[in-house]
């Protein structure tokens, strides 16, 4: 298991690209923690330290946004936390876009449990007494 920290937002790009240099050629990451614990602003410096240009936001009422990397690759941004039936992730094609090879951020991702692929990177955000936040995956 590797263990990033976020000792403050300054240091928010810095980890981002340490876990992008971590991510040894997986594509699907479920980040799970608490509301408010910072997944979209993990997932926004992620994307832009992969070079998006685009408007990075929480997909919550679109359950997913698609950006493009600085190679011209899509990224997937999902946003579950929403959805009330399964069906609601069939019906956008989620394992379309798990099949795709592309980079999948996937927020809320309990919700759609057992639709994750067994190769899925579980990632978990706690924030410590501190303020500081801990990643691990």
């Amino acid at each position: 298991m590797t263990e990033l920290r976020i000792d403050n937002l300054a240091d928010i790009r810095k980890i981002a690209r340490q876990f992008i240099d971590a991510m040894d050629g997986h594509t699907i990451f479920a980040l799970y923690g608490k509301m408010g614990v910072g997944k979209t602003t993990f997932t926004k410096a992620l994307c832009e330290e992969l070079g998006v240009q685009d408007v990075i936001n929480s997909p919550t009422f679109a359950i997913v946004n698609e950006y493009e990397a600085g190679n011209g690759d899509p990224v997937y941004h999902f946003d579950f936390y929403r959805i009330k039936r399964l069906a609601e992730a069939y019906d956008i094609g989620f394992e379309e876009y798990l099949d795709s090879g592309y980079l999948c951020l996937i927020e809320w991702p309990e919700l759609i449990e057992e639709l994750l692929p067994d190769e899925t990177v579980r990632v978990t955000i706690e924030e410590q007494e501190d303020g500081s936040r801990v990643i691990k995956f």
